[in-house]
C-alpha cells in the first residue's frame, strides 16, 4: 500500500508527541513492506529532512506555516478566518501531493482540512488533542480544566478584558470551526487516540456525526523500547523521572512544591525536558535531590526512564493518550499519573498488576510516590510483545485504511440534512 503521511509539526529539531507518533507509524509501515511518504513543512530547511526526524523514507516539503498567530494577541480575539486559511493551505497541498498514493493520513492541528480534500481522495486523519473543538487544542485555562462550552466565554484565552465585540467575534470563530469539523469528520474517516477524546467532542456538538470515527490509542515503537529495557541496569532505588515539555498544563511545578519534604531521603527527582518554565522552576526547585537535564533526545530520555523506580506523570491537562505513560509500562517500570483525560484507559497495557497507578489529586499523587519508594524497585523481565506496540495496532489502521466508500455522495447526503434541518 502506498501511504501519505502528513503533519506540519514536521521537520523539527525537536519533534514533539505528535511528530513522534507519525514517524514511528511511517517507519513501521516501511517495515511491513509498505511504501510510506511524509508530507510537511518547507519553511523549515529542506535539506535532510528525513534523517532529521529519524525517518526512513523519503520526506516531501510540501507547504508553509510560517507566522501562524495572525496577530490574535494583538487584537484580543480567535479569528474566523485563521483556521481555514490553514486548512485549505495544508489541503491544497494534500491535494497536489495525493495522486498515486492509496491513502493520505493527516496527523495536525487543523481538523476542517478534509473539508477541502479533493474528492476521490482517500483521506483519513487523526485527532490527537482536544483542537477537535477547542481552538487551544489544550481545554486549560488559569492552571485548571476548562469545561466552558460557551464560544464566546473563549475569548478569556486571549484577553481578560474581552468586551461584547471581542466575544462576538471569537464566537463566530468557534462556532465555526466547531460545525467545520464535524462536517470533516462526517465526510472522511477519522481517528480519535482515546474514548475521552471522542466524549470532549460529542459534548461540544452533541448532533455530530461520528459514525466514520474510530478510536485507536497512541502506540510505541516496542521493539526499540524493549532494547532500551534490556540494555538498562537494574532500577536505582529512589530515582523519581518526570519526561515533557515543562509548561504549563504538565503540573511539573505542582508536583515539586508538592512533594517538598514529603520523599524519602534517599529519592531523587530528575526532570528531563525543556519548556518555557524550566528556568522558573529550576531556580526555584534545584537541588542535591532534584536535577533538571534540560532537553534530552529520545533514545537519551529512555535510557532514563528504563533504570527509573518509578516514572511520574504529573500532568494537570487532561491528556489525551499519553506516550509518556506508554513509554513507561512498555519498558516495564511503574507510573504514577493523575487520573485526567485519556489516561485511565492506558491500564489496559499494564504488564502487571498496580503498575499504572492513578491519583485523583497531587496530594495523592505525591503519597502514592512516597508509598512506592518505600518498597524495593520492581524487576520484572521484559515482556516479548506489548499490547500499545504499533505492529499489534497496525491491522486496525490497515483495516480503516481499506475502507473505501463513496465519500462524495455521502458528503452531498449530510450537507443537504444541514441545510434542511
Amino acid at each position: 500500500m502506498r501511504i501519505l503521511m502528513v503533519s506540519e509539526d514536521l521537520p523539527g529539531d525537536k519533534v514533539g508527541g505528535l511528530g513522534k507518533h507519525v514517524v514511528t507509524l511511517a517507519n513501521r509501515l516501511l517495515a511491513e513492506g509498505h511504501d510510506v511518504e511524509i508530507l510537511g513543512r518547507n519553511d523549515r530547511g529542506l535539506e535532510r529532512c528525513a534523517e532529521q526526524i529519524g525517518f526512513r523514507g523519503h520526506f516531501r516539503p510540501g507547504f508553509d506555516y510560517a507566522r501562524p498567530g495572525w496577530k490574535e494577541l494583538q487584537l484580543g480575539v480567535f479569528n474566523p478566518l485563521k483556521r481555514p486559511y490553514f486548512a485549505r493551505k495544508i489541503a491544497s497541498a494534500i491535494n497536489q501531493h495525493a495522486p498515486g498514493f492509496d491513502v493520505v493520513h493527516y496527523h495536525g492541528h487543523v481538523p476542517m482540512v478534509g473539508l477541502h480534500v479533493e474528492e476521490g481522495i482517500n483521506y483519513v486523519q487523526t485527532r490527537h488533542d482536544q483542537g477537535s473543538e477547542c481552538l487551544t487544542h489544550l481545554r486549560f485555562r488559569d492552571d485548571a480544566v476548562c469545561d466552558n462550552l460557551v464560544p464566546g466565554d473563549c475569548s478569556a484565552c486571549i484577553t481578560r478584558q474581552a468586551g461584547g465585540m471581542r466575544k462576538t467575534v471569537t464566537a463566530i470563530a468557534v462556532n465555526g470551526y466547531r460545525s467545520q469539523t464535524a462536517r470533516a469528520f462526517a465526510r472522511h474517516k477519522t481517528v480519535f487516540v482515546s474514548g475521552f477524546l471522542r466524549r470532549q467532542f460529542l459534548r461540544a456538538v452533541p448532533d455530530a456525526d461520528l459514525s466514520r470515527c474510530r478510536v485507536i490509542h497512541n502506540f510505541v515503537d516496542y521493539p526499540r523500547l524493549l532494547g532500551a529495557a534490556q540494555r538498562a541496569p537494574a532500577p536505582t532505588p529512589g530515582e523519581v523521572v518526570l519526561v515533557g515539555r515543562v509548561d504549563a498544563g504538565k503540573g511539573f511545578g505542582e508536583f515539586l512544591a508538592a512533594s517538598e519534604g514529603r520523599l524519602p531521603p534517599h529519592a531523587r527527582l530528575t526532570i528531563a525536558g525543556d519548556g518555557p518554565l524550566l528556568a522558573t522552576l529550576q531556580a526555584r526547585h534545584a537541588s542535591p535531590q532534584v536535577e533538571f537535564l534540560g532537553w534530552q533526545d529520545y533514545d537519551a530520555a529512555l535510557a532514563l526512564s528504563a533504570r527509573a523506580h518509578l516514572c511520574v506523570v504529573p500532568s494537570l491537562c487532561e491528556e489525551a493518550c499519553s506516550t509518556t505513560v506508554l513509554e513507561a509500562l512498555a519498558l516495564g517500570r511503574q507510573c504514577v499519573a493523575l487520573a485526567r483525560g485519556g489516561t485511565p484507559e492506558l491500564a489496559a497495557y499494564q504488564q502487571y498488576d498496580g503498575q499504572l497507578q492513578l491519583a485523583d489529586t497531587m496530594d495523592e499523587l505525591v503519597e502514592r510516590v512516597r508509598a512506592q519508594l518505600a518498597e524495593p524497585p520492581r524487576q520484572v523481565a521484559p515482556a516479548p510483545s506489548f499490547g500499545a506496540d504499533a505492529g499489534r495496532l497496525l491491522p486496525r489502521l490497515l483495516e480503516l485504511y481499506a475502507e473505501q466508500t463513496n465519500l462524495f455522495d455521502r458528503y452531498v447526503h449530510l450537507e443537504q440534512r444541514r441545510h434542511a434541518g
